[in-house]
């Protein structure tokens, strides 16, 4: 019977490729930032404190409006057909943002704020030295109703004739709406040298089944206004000083909160960190955001105003603004970003508005591997002419058993001679990894998948638990999923195949691979286990397809025969070799001169 060993490039390769797709996973690519200069490197308090000592004046103290701690405030609400948003009277900030029809993975309503999970407060000084801080104010509200939407104005008095107004616009469509702050008729001026501050903090709710798999997508986004898109870390704490900012974004995974200033930030101090461990699979929040900057105004007058985004992080939904907010969508980067946006999102855009989200992604795979189809016959012919040659490459291994070096030279013609090469079926690999890796971007960031069922998975997105572990795994979980565990299986037949139809033996010396066939399933049941199972079903229905295509090529397309016969014949044809090969050639023959000379 043939002895089954897989090629050790094989196997190299798939190590590789596996260590690119382990750091993929907790390292996402964040591009370059321009270089910040020494003045806006400060953070906003920094900034204020040299501000604050710089003041020549005599009057400058800063003193704190405190007088409406402890007032109980009211709660004023805002609705359209998909945002429920209460804002209350103290402090003027948003103590409650629902999403209408959405729930959470307990079946709840989702929230992206609730109670005291986010805050805002905007501070201005006058030139008299007091210190303003509508965090500290009690506002009189006003809602006026109109054929466009409803507007809450909200009022608080700064002095005898002076009042800061706070503005919310929401319109009767839509995830976007406006903000607005007016300072007017300020005793004593506002003081220009020190500009107002502006802080926005928020702890990201849990919404999904996983804990780990959506603290993995939940990251801090942000634009240069020179539309250079990039992102804070999401395996860690991370902060940085930026300038020229056009939007931030709190990304939840499927859910996102942008704050889109009129005009960009000039400079922005901006955090994420991790509040829960990832193994706590019972947490509340995954991370803390916040975004602190300065923002200019006139002496006699301040104003500033926003737009909020708060809803789902669905391409469909984001690419219709104009401030290309869908870039806080992580499509990958370079050639993997735009096979995301060109091809599979509208592809499974059309697939999944016919039929349902689990048979798209069956039609997706489909398309994939037939397209791909001629990479497989490429790789399967390649490995078919290694077939032919394995007696002969053994005949060889056997003959120069103790010169490496010769018996390296002499596999390197007999491969030349026959027109075969050991490297060929490493390339359709090459070529396919592109295609691969834009898949595992794309399923976690289909916001269409969530809460989409097929057979046994209730949701696409999440893992599709069969049996609960009364126990924990490392790195595996305390849940078993099926379609991992199908992908796994798959997998292992496929290599089984491929590896029987690897024909360069292992050179003496080498250890005996055999065993490391059952390596990569191993790896992807670890992997995929808490992974989204829309992914899990692709690569499993990829791989059965991959199965069928390879037996469809052994049995009906390629000859044996015919492949033998054309590997004679290029034998008795003259071999011209390429730069490359020549200079293979040449260092095999001098290093084997320098061995006869020792």
């Amino acid at each position: 019977m043939e002895d089954r060993r897989i090629d050790p490039l094989q196997i190299i390769g798939m190590m590789l490729i596996f260590g690119i797709f382990m750091w993929m996973m907790y390292n996402q690519p964040v591009p370059d930032l321009d270089t910040t200069d020494p003045a806006t490197t400060l953070s906003v308090e920094q900034q204020y404190q040299l501000q604050t000592t710089a003041t020549d004046s005599p009057k400058q103290e800063i003193l704190l409006d405190v007088s409406t701690i402890g007032v109980i405030a009211d709660t004023i609400n805002l609705q359209n057909n998909v945002l429920s948003i209460g804002i209350s009277t103290k402090g003027g900030v948003m103590t409650q943002v629902a999403l209408n029809e959405l729930v959470n993975y307990q079946e709840e309503p989702l929230y992206l704020i609730d109670n005291d999970n986010s805050s805002l407060n905007i501070a201005f000084t006058t030139i008299s030295g007091q210190l303003f801080q509508t965090k500290f104010m009690l506002f009189t509200p006003k809602v006026n109703n109109s054929s466009e939407g409803q507007e809450l104005r909200l009022r608080a008095p700064l002095d005898a004739d002076g009042y800061i107004e706070l503005v919310y616009t929401l319109p009767n469509d839509g995830y976007r709406f406006g903000f607005e702050v007016v300072a007017e008729g300020i005793e004593g001026a506002l003081d220009p040298s020190i500009p107002a501050t502006f802080s926005w903090r928020m702890d990201g709710f849990r919404h999904a089944k996983s804990a780990q798999y959506e603290n993995r997508y939940t990251q801090l986004a942000y634009n240069h206004k020179s539309d250079k898109f990039s992102t804070l870390s999401a395996a860690g704490d991370d902060d940085e000083n930026l300038k020229n900012i056009g939007w931030v974004s709190y990304r939840q995974h499927f859910f996102s909160s942008i704050l889109i200033p009129e005009n960009p930030f000039e400079a922005a101090t901006v955090t994420s960190s991790t509040i829960t461990n990832e193994e706590e699979e019972d947490s509340e929040f995954l991370k803390a955001f916040s975004t602190e900057t300065t923002l200019p105004y006139s002496r006699n007058r301040f104003q500033a105003n926003f737009d909020w985004y708060m809803g789902p992080t669905d391409y469909e939904v984001l690419k219709t603004y104009d401030e290309f907010l869908y870039e806080s969508i992580s499509f990958g980067w370079g050639l993997i970003g735009w096979i995301n946006r060109s091809v599979f999102y509208p592809l499974f855009s059309l697939l999944s508005g016919v039929v349902p989200q689990g048979i798209a992604i069956i039609l997706l795979t489909i398309i994939v591997r037939l397209v791909l189809s001629p990479v497989l016959y490429k790789s399967y012919v390649s490995q078919a002419k290694m077939r032919v040659l394995r007696p002969e490459i053994m005949a060889l291994n056997e003959k120069y058993k103790n010169d490496a070096t010769k018996r390296q030279q002499e596999t390197m013609k007999l491969y030349s001679k026959a027109g075969a090469s050991p490297m060929a079926g490493c390339i359709p690999a090459l070529i396919q990894m592109p295609v691969f890796f834009a898949l595992f971007y794309f399923f976690p960031i289909a916001y269409e998948m969530r809460g989409k069922s097929f057979l046994w998975a209730k949701d696409l997105s999440s893992y599709d638990m069969i049996a609960e572990l009364p126990f924990s795994i490392p790195f595996y979980g305390d849940h078993v999923s099926l379609f991992p565990l199908l992908a796994s299986v798959a997998i292992f037949i496929y290599t089984q195949m491929t590896a029987g139809q690897q024909m360069q033996p292992s050179q003496p010396g080498m250890p005996n691979m055999k065993y490391i066939m059952y390596l990569m399933p191993v790896m992807m049941l670890f992997f995929f286990n808490n992974y989204a199972s829309g992914f899990s079903l692709y690569y499993f229905v990829s791989n059965v397809l991959m199965i069928g295509i390879m037996l469809v090529i052994k049995n009906f397309i390629i000859d044996q025969d015919k492949i033998h016969a054309q590997i004679e014949e290029n034998k008795k044809k003259p071999k011209k070799q390429n730069r490359f090969q020549r200079k293979m050639s040449e260092l095999m023959e001098e290093a084997e001169r320098q061995k006869k000379l020792k």
